[in-house]
Formats: structure tokens, sequence, C-alpha cells
């Protein structure tokens, strides 16, 4: 899941050696929270407009998410 989440977002900003993927130990309820980090400069490009290009990112890990039976939360930092 985290190679997913990464390779989503080297596709989408200009500074891929910036781009880091974390992942918090799984919650009570099994959820995983996975934090993404870009350059403050690509921040714009990753959140997109109205947020819809964050909101289609945490879109495709939950899809993803079903298919590995883990619950997925993703926070842009």
């Amino acid at each position: 899941m985290q190679e997913l989440l990464l390779a989503v977002a080297k596709g989408l900003v200009e500074d891929k050696d910036a781009v880091v993927v974390t992942a918090d130990a799984p919650q009570e309820d099994g959820t995983v929270v996975y934090h993404l980090k870009v350059a403050e400069s690509d921040m714009g490009r990753v959140i997109g407009k109205q947020g819809r290009i964050a909101k289609a990112i945490r879109v495709v890990m939950r899809a993803a998410s079903v298919r590995v039976g883990e619950k997925v939360l993703v926070e842009i930092d």
C-alpha cells in the first residue's frame, strides 16, 4: 500500500526526491494511517483545485485497501 501511494504521488510532483510516505501503527480498529509529505512547491499539485486530486488519491487507496483487506486513511502533511 505504501508503494502505491508513493508511486501515485511521484507521478504528480516535480520534486520526486522530496516525496516521503510514512505509516503509523494500526489503530485498535485496524485502520492504518499513511502520511504523505511533499515539497512545499508541489503541495498544490497534490491537493488540486478544491481538493479534487487529494480526494482521488484517497479513493484509489481505499479501493486498493479493500483488495488487501485493511482500512486505510491518507493524510497529506
